[in-house]
């Protein structure tokens, strides 16, 4: 890799339809349970529900990029409490359980989804996938509900399931590893989609943890 931040080069598959959330590309966050202290996200999370309830009252109709960009400055304020945090469990710094997560996100590259980025931090992770790559090689477009696409939500599950068992058992403990809930955003255009990588592997210099985003050993762009 260069110092230069990536550009996504191979073909960007958007023939979906619109809203359909099948065969999506999605930039997805996780993260260790316990993570963030609860009255921290309930604060963060009522302060959202008032903005957005003052948005749609003054532009309810024409409100839904300036939603879109009020649920990005929200993540964006979750992830930096992510970044931040000082207490609260930070188990994915440990090379050996970093090491199954990532294990785990190659084993259905090319299988569930098409592996674009990931960025491991020391308590959540950051992941870009296209699912796009369940789709026949030849498809018309037409009868999507009868193709056996697995949903992200499933995908998640067998994500988060085995690393959580093989983490506990490495650290002796038990009880839940990975918080319930994931950020998941539909990526629309190639334009979001770089901005996504960008944001991905700058995480580790954003949050201070090393100056170059090459230097992150749990760093992971698929097309560099």
């Amino acid at each position: 890799m260069n110092n230069q931040l990536p550009v996504f080069k191979p073909f960007y598959r958007r023939n979906l339809p619109h809203l359909q959330p099948k065969g999506g590309t999605f930039f997805v966050t996780y993260r260790l349970n316990g993570s963030i202290p609860f009255n921290q996200l309930k604060t963060l999370k009522m302060k959202y529900e008032v903005e957005l309830k003052s948005l749609k009252n003054d532009f309810p109709k024409k409100n839904y990029y300036l939603v879109k960009n009020l649920r990005v400055k929200f993540f964006q304020e979750y992830d930096n409490l992510l970044d931040k945090m000082l207490q609260g469990p930070t188990f994915l710094k440990i090379p050996e359980i970093a090491n199954l997560v990532q294990e785990n996100l190659q084993t259905f590259d090319e299988e569930l989804y098409d592996l674009i980025a990931y960025c491991i931090m020391p308590n959540h992770v950051h992941l870009l996938i296209d699912t796009s790559i369940q789709f026949p090689k030849i498809w018309n477009g037409e009868n999507l509900e009868q193709l056996k696409i697995t949903p992200l939500m499933q995908i998640m599950k067998r994500i988060k399931g085995p690393t959580a068992v093989y983490a506990n058992r490495f650290l002796n403990k038990s009880g839940k590893f990975w918080h319930r809930e994931s950020y998941d955003r539909l990526i629309r255009d190639k334009k979001e989609l770089n901005n996504t990588i960008a944001y991905i592997l700058e995480n580790p210099v954003k949050a201070r943890l090393v100056k170059n985003w090459q230097d992150w050993p749990f760093s992971f762009y698929k097309y560099s």
